[in-house]
């Protein structure tokens, strides 16, 4: 974290200081804003950080509650997640207070007593090593909380308008403020009483029975499979053995259990197979009693025994697999004919089980990838035609997880007969972890995603990829760092430029690069940054050399990656890196060691390097979802 750049802060350092709308900020809810979110789920809390982070933009709020979620369904962060908290700085305050999953253990039928389980397998959580993150448990109430403080304390301010509902919308052709949208008082004073607001944009992260997609006439596509499933949250005395470890747990002839360990130490979760429901059902399974939920999952870890003490939160629901046929309130026909100006995220746009973990953590990265295009757009930095690739981005991701998650509660819910082998079902965890963690997303070529062409250049980097982290020596003060970990959702686009194999003070394609992109009338950085700003006050630029550190000499950078920053125009030391000697993010897999660049032979830029992009400039500009642990502002490749 950097600050006193602009004087001496004595408070909270993760308290930004207020500016632009967030200096004079309306309690109550005004006429007309530039951002309306209807619902504070995560992706609409996400959405609300992210735009808290442009002073420039009115952004509010609406949440039918009254107050604050206090506790949600959804409990699991993937490490994709924990990448991305790590980009609205608290990722490190949440990992302290969640359940870390490291393993989960598969139990199955005796063969010697088949009326009773036993473990035939413990997996590990990430067995790739995806990500320096681990994957968490955490309750979706406290994830809320953290992207409730980091958009109160952003420059804008943000903060949600309880006890307001969406009635309705319409979008006008032309207007500053487009679209129009009926809200009625849901809770408080003057409760049922309704009211217009005006926007230039609307979001609806208003769940699975989105009024939003209605309003604008999109429909959610797919079926209940008409399997039921019994959840609840307790505190229980058992003398089951794996009970504070993630289990698959397979019975003879009583169906199934998934079992969540919960944050605390104490609390865990139980998805109780219910079994298959009759087409005639009419919904009466979701009132199975609690009771008999309890005593079916007694039935399945025979022979242990599971006695409740106390119950936090339980429910009853049959799986459904859904997607929304488009994203936005552009129809087919109407595509490449006018820029969207309502969209939906999160469960009202996709739905299905939550045993595979991805319905929060879908949706969050829903958010992400659409707040940004806002903020570019509003900004006057992009085209609103940029907006248009949010649906045709996240629709794809939506179906290859419904398309995921159904063969996962398949498996869950088959019959231990059924399968090929014991350790079919564990095989299959370990075989798709990548998918379920979040990093199988891969954008396709678009006006902001760039062809394979160069692809041979970073083998390790797939382009439409997240931007896996690495770990450097930060030069100015030889710590070793994550580079992703300096990487802030801040509003900002970043460029990473991997160096040649010149010393920092030897001509080389980098030198050039850099005295181009800080001078030169074409570069983004002169066309873009605003006149009386920072050089980084839109594009945040960092170099990683190719030596070690004792080779590299800070003041030796070119000024671009080491400028002057803030009213006092203060060197920023935080843009320099060097390879760190047993971990050298150039040789990627190959860990050998290397020498010093006055022993060794001048070389072209490896092939297997990491993380170059563009021949010997080597420079990588990075998107919010694809950044490094720490997901980016915008990037256009």
């Amino acid at each position: 974290m950097q600050f006193h750049h602009h004087g001496y802060v004595s408070g909270d350092p993760r308290v930004q200081a207020a500016a632009g709308t967030g200096l004079d900020r309306p309690e109550e809810l005004p006429g007309e804003t530039d951002v309306l979110i209807v619902g504070s789920g995560p992706a609409g809390m996400l959405l609300a950080a992210q735009l808290a982070q442009f002073p420039s933009i009115t952004t509010r709020l609406v949440e039918r509650r009254g107050g604050r979620l206090e506790i949600g369904q959804a409990d699991g962060i993937q490490a994709r997640s924990v990448e991305t908290f790590q980009a609205f700085g608290f990722a490190e305050r949440i990992v302290s207070e969640a359940f870390w999953l490291t393993s989960m253990n598969f139990w199955s039928p005796d063969p010697a007593d088949p009326s009773s389980i036993v473990r035939t397998a413990r997996e590990k959580d990430d067995p790739a090593g995806v990500s320096e993150f681990p994957h968490l448990i955490v309750n979706q109430a406290r994830v809320l909380d953290y992207f409730a403080e980091s958009a109160a304390n952003g420059p804008a301010r943000v903060k949600p308008d309880f006890g307001w509902e969406f009635v309705t919308l319409q979008v006008a052709e032309s207007g500053e403020h487009p679209v129009r949208v009926t809200l009625r008082r849901s809770a408080g004073e003057g409760e049922g009483e309704e009211r217009v607001v005006r926007a230039k944009y609307v979001v609806g992260c208003d769940g699975a029975r989105s009024r939003v997609r209605e309003a604008i006439g999109r429909k959610h596509v797919g079926a209940v499979s008409y399997h039921a499933w019994g959840v609840m949250d307790i505190l229980a005395d058992t003398d089951f053995p794996d009970i504070r470890t993630k289990c698959a747990i397979q019975s003879h002839d009583e169906g199934s259990i998934l079992l969540i360990p919960r944050e605390g130490g104490y609390l865990f979760r139980m998805y109780v197979d219910l079994g298959e429901v009759p087409d005639d059902d009419h919904g009466k399974v979701r009132t199975t009693p609690f009771d008999a939920i309890v005593a079916k999952a007694n039935r399945i870890i025979a022979p242990y025994t599971l006695e409740v003490r106390n119950v936090a939160w339980h429910s009853v629901y049959e799986v459904g697999h859904r997607v929304t046929d488009k994203f936005d309130d552009v129809s087919i026909a109407e595509t490449g004919t006018r820029d969207p100006r309502v969209f939906i995220a999160g469960d009202a746009c996709h739905t299905h089980s939550a045993k595979a973990g991805q319905g929060m953590n879908v949706s969050m990265q829903d958010g992400f990838n659409l707040g940004w295009k806002l903020g570019q757009v509003l900004e006057g930095r992009s085209p609103a035609s940029l907006l248009s690739t949010y649906s045709g981005e996240r629709q794809v991701i939506a179906q290859n997880l419904i398309d995921f998650d159904r063969e996962w509660s398949a498996l869950m819910a088959r019959k231990p007969e059924d399968f090929d082998s014991p350790t079919e079902l564990a095989e299959f965890y370990t075989r798709t972890a990548e998918f379920p963690a979040g990093f199988m997303t891969e954008y396709q070529p678009s006006p902001i995603t760039g062809e394979k062409t160069h692809q041979d250049l970073a083998a390790g980097f797939p382009i439409g990829k997240r931007f896996k982290s690495a770990k450097v020596t930060r030069v100015g003060d030889s710590n070793p760092v994550h580079i992703g970990h300096h990487h802030r959702a801040d509003g900002r686009w970043r460029i990473y430029a991997f160096a040649d194999t010149a010393a920092p003070t030897d001509p080389s394609p980098l030198r050039d690069w850099a005295e181009w992109a800080a001078t030169a009338p074409d570069s983004p950085i002169t066309r873009f940054t605003p006149a009386g700003t920072d050089i980084d006050s839109v594009f945040d630029v960092k170099v990683i050399y190719q030596q070690p550190l004792d080779d590299v000499q800070i003041t030796d950078a070119p000024e671009v990656f080491f400028p002057r920053v803030g009213p006092f125009q203060v060197r920023d030391y935080e843009k320099v890196y060097a390879t760190l000697p047993d971990d050298d993010i150039f040789e990627g897999p190959r860990r050998r060691p290397r020498r010093r660049a006055r022993d060794r032979p001048s070389r072209p830029l490896r092939r297997a390097h990491p993380a170059a992009d563009r021949a010997r400039r080597a420079h990588r500009l990075l998107r919010p979802e694809h950044a490094p642990p720490a997901p980016p502002p915008p990037p256009s490749r």
